[in-house]
């Protein structure tokens, strides 16, 4: 049975004890990934710098686990205010899955709490 791998990208790291990433075999599931600037653990107040860092941090995730982002199965986002911030998401998301045929299962659900996050997500995939 393959053995349990933590995946770390540089420039985000979360403030407890949990990795980025968590592989198994060809497995893969993230932790919740932040809008966080890399490096910094600075949050853009604007939803579409929030946004773009967070792919920023799904591609170079799943890319430290060995994969692609065509190896994603499925992100789960949290939204603040899902019904306006999903254009902001659906640009990013066609530049990283260009082709319709071929494009992550996706799920939007609001995000509760009064912090600065706009947006958080976690996402599933099948590497190789």
């Amino acid at each position: 049975m393959a053995k349990r791998k933590s995946i770390e990208i540089p420039g985000f790291k979360h403030q407890n004890p949990i990795p980025v990433a968590s592989r198994i075999g060809n497995l893969l599931m993230s932790s919740v990934t932040s809008g966080v600037d890399p490096g910094t653990r600075n949050l853009p107040p604007e939803l579409p710098r929030q946004i773009a860092n967070l792919f920023a941090h799904i591609k170079a995730t799943v890319e430290a686990a060995g994969g692609t982002p065509d190896d994603i199965i499925k992100i789960t986002f949290w939204m603040k205010d899902p019904a306006n911030g999903r254009a902001a998401i659906n640009e990013e998301w066609v530049k990283m899955f260009p082709d319709p045929d071929s494009r992550p299962a996706r799920h939007t659900q609001h995000l509760a709490g009064d912090g600065p996050s706009q947006i958080s997500c976690d996402f599933v995939a099948v590497l190789g």
